[in-house]
């Protein structure tokens, strides 16, 4: 026990791939392969230097010192500020935000032949883009000006799908979309299967914008009610009737201007078809289980806890789940690697540092704050969200990996709360920096904007009828956000003073926390500490990582932090690397196969109390787990509050996605066609020589299905 040390933040080695993901991904290069970077305390440097110019001469030294202590001690800013920041010698072209969703794609040619335009320049620029697809009529639908019935909106995803695929976002990384898809439109089963279909939709995630009425319907076997909007010209050359309810609704839908409203501003909508919930929902449940998509958003969840409920209507996220943003909406993003405040880990004297983590947290506030004077977004809509609104989305990494190093398993009553308490304090820390650069700085410009209330602001806010404001009074942005945002009301039943300070300044920011995926940046700058919120998947498995040139991924073997750090601090003659340590580990190592879906489920609203925007999380489920038991997780997930969930079966029949574990590669066989007609059988982690490259033979099925060699 003698290797034991309080503050072991720099004691474990990097392993081999995380210093290879780290050389491919984030260290910075010339235009001819010359490192400019030679190592990551120097990647620090570069961002830390980057980030601290933008600052007064006379801050500017100290604030960069502070800076690289941050990065050093737990501060990870996300993939496109590491990677950019500072490198616009090199790459001038390129941005620092993660995250964007795209103008509200309008029901026109001309609209959706642009927005796939500025779609492709935003992925030029490395960020992700979400997408609205259900505002687009659905398959048969009349087209007047054309004399013919569309295509409907998936065959025009297939369009954003192939320009992504073509365009690689900067970096080598390939583009990363969303598409959304309200559970009211004609064409929604044809988007809940599309999946099924190989090839198709590869560069997009999909999630389904539910909501509680449909909820409320599959709760009762109740029918649903398949329908689009009646344009207003529409209805008037045919003389529709639209209070015949048979044929005709009123629902809500993200554009008006063209439609015939009531007086509450619901379109009216012409009845397609009519389905029962369940019927829908067994689809949903059935698709995601084989194909892990649909994803599922709770639309009315998003922005009924939207900061900006005032000035928004939400409608699409990023690709990951982690940002639900409006038209033209961008965030950057950065997580803090918790196992760096872990001290005594593996003993029972094992405790978290919360002051040193307030600490990390506060300065990298500034840090990424700073981040929205160097954007480098490639719209100029794109660029008024991000300085007008200057949204954050600051989260963790390495949850699971910090529960066992504490002696906790993943998914146990003292993690729940153990998950709440320790971004709980982020939450709170960042709302105290808010207002201190508010003061310093000024507050984000939507703070001192006026907004007029109108009678659905005070139907959704009736606390402010009882404050007396009324139809037609005008109030600052600020008093909006801060005294009448449901989430900021969570933050005064902790430091009310503070929401009282908010009220009068504002905040530098609108939202300061969201929990990404971090996948990369786990591997590589956290020493594969656990993604995000999640348990480790195994401490010993293969990753899939896309190569730059190459056409199939490459499956690389990691190990997990808290395998490393055990190995290292407390059982130094553990087993070699090349043997399964699964059974030398106490029972508090937790592995995804560990948890059950509802305890992924408690886990993520414990965060999702004290986080402003979403998470990214994927309950992960044995490929054997019944059907049966899988069914109600994304009911248990609306039950329990949250704002959206994922699940992920391995099913090698559909793809094997990026983690996989050996046995599961060694118990799958995959069958090819050669050219003579003839078939071959390999299993999944046998080598096999293709098109001049080396693969094994799970991740060749994949890029052949993808449609990465041409048409499978």
């Amino acid at each position: 026990m003698n290797a034991i040390v309080q503050d072991m933040t720099t004691e474990i080695p990097l392993q081999e791939t995380s210093l290879d993901i780290w050389a491919s991904k984030y260290q910075l290069r010339t235009k001819s392969g010359d490192a400019v970077d030679h190592t990551i305390e120097e990647t620090y440097h570069r961002v830390a230097k980057a980030l601290a110019a933008v600052e007064s001469k006379t801050k500017r030294d100290k604030v960069h010192k502070d800076f690289v202590w941050a990065l050093q001690h737990g501060a990870i800013p996300a993939g496109r500020i590491t990677s950019n920041a500072g490198a616009e010698m090199h790459k001038p072209a390129t941005s620092t935000i993660n995250c964007t969703v795209s103008g509200t794609i309008t029901d026109s040619m001309d609209d959706i032949l642009g927005k796939n335009h500025e779609a492709g320049l935003t992925l030029k620029a490395g960020c992700g883009i979400g997408y609205e697809f259900s505002t687009l009529r659905p398959k048969g639908a009349y087209v007047a000006g054309a004399g013919a019935t569309t295509s409907g909106p998936m065959s025009f995803m297939d369009i954003f799908d192939r320009m992504c695929f073509t365009v690689s976002s900067a970096g080598g990384r390939r583009g990363a979309q969303m598409a959304t898809f309200d559970i009211h439109h004609p064409d929604v089963i044809d988007f809940i299967q599309a999946k099924r279909e190989d090839a198709r939709l590869r560069q997009f995630n999909l999630s389904l914008l539910i909501t509680e009425d449909f909820i409320e319907a599959v709760r009762k076997d109740g029918d649903w009610k398949l329908s689009f909007p009646v344009s207003a010209k529409e209805a008037e050359e045919e003389k529709l009737e639209l209070n015949d309810t048979s044929k005709y609704l009123y629902r809500e839908f993200p554009i008006t201007d063209k439609y015939v409203t009531d007086s509450q501003g619901r379109v009216a909508c012409r009845i397609y078809n009519t389905l029962k919930a369940r019927t829908i929902w067994d689809t949903i449940m059935s698709s995601t289980y084989d194909y892990a998509e649909p994803g599922f958003i709770l639309i009315d969840k998003v922005n009924e806890m939207n900061n900006n409920w005032f000035c928004e209507k939400i409608r699409a996220t990023n690709p990951c789940g982690e940002q639900p943003l409006p038209p033209y909406g961008s965030c950057l993003l950065g997580s803090v690697n918790l196992t760096k405040f872990v001290e005594f880990p593996f003993t029972d004297k094992a405790r978290f540092n919360f002051e040193k983590y307030r600490r990390v947290v506060g300065i990298f506030t500034r840090m990424l704050d700073n981040v929205v004077e160097i954007n480098g977004l490639p719209l100029k809509q794109q660029q008024h969200e991000i300085t007008h609104k200057r949204r954050h989305g600051m989260g963790i990494l390495g949850l699971g990996s910090t529960l066992a190093m504490l002696r906790m398993p993943y998914g146990s009553s003292e993690s729940v709360v153990f998950t709440e308490e320790v971004v709980r304090e982020m939450a709170v820390e960042g709302w105290r920096q808010g207002l201190a650069l508010a003061e310093e700085k000024g507050p984000a410009p939507i703070m001192d904007d006026e907004f007029e209330v109108t009678e659905a602001m005070l139907a959704h806010r009736p606390e402010m009828r009882t404050d007396g404001y009324k139809a037609g009074d005008k109030v600052k942005g600020k008093v909006l956000h801060a005294r009448y945002s449901r989430y900021m009301q969570r933050i005064a039943e902790v430091e009310p003073e503070l929401i009282v300070k908010l009220t009068e300044k504002g905040s530098r920011f609108t939202h300061h926390t969201s929990i990404a995926p971090t996948g990369t940046i786990s591997l590589s700058l956290a020493n594969n500490a656990s993604n995000g919120i999640e348990p480790s998947f195994s401490h010993h498995y293969a990753r899939n990582v896309i190569r730059e040139g190459r056409k199939t991924k490459e499956k690389v073997d990691v190990f997990s932090f808290e395998l490393l750090a055990y190995r290292h601090l407390i059982n130094a003659r553990a087993l070699p690397f090349s043997e399964d340590p699964e059974e030398q580990l106490p029972p508090y190592f937790t592995t995804a196969d560990d948890v059950s879906p509802h305890q992924h489920v408690e886990i993520q609203a414990a965060a999702q109390k004290w986080v402003d925007s979403s998470i990214s999380k994927t309950a992960n489920v044995p490929t054997d787990f019944p059907f049966a038991d899988f069914k109600d997780i994304y009911m248990y997930a609306y039950e329990k509050g949250l704002k959206g969930c994922t699940t992920f079966r391995f099913n090698p029949e559909a793809f094997q996605g990026v983690l996989v574990k050996e046995k599961d590669l060694e118990s799958t066989q995959y069958e090819f066609t050669l050219d003579d007609g003839s078939t071959v059988t390999l299993k999944g982690n046998e080598q096999v020589e293709y098109d001049g490259e080396m693969h094994n033979a799970a991740n060749l099925f994949d890029a052949l299905k993808e449609g990465t060699y041409g048409k499978y």
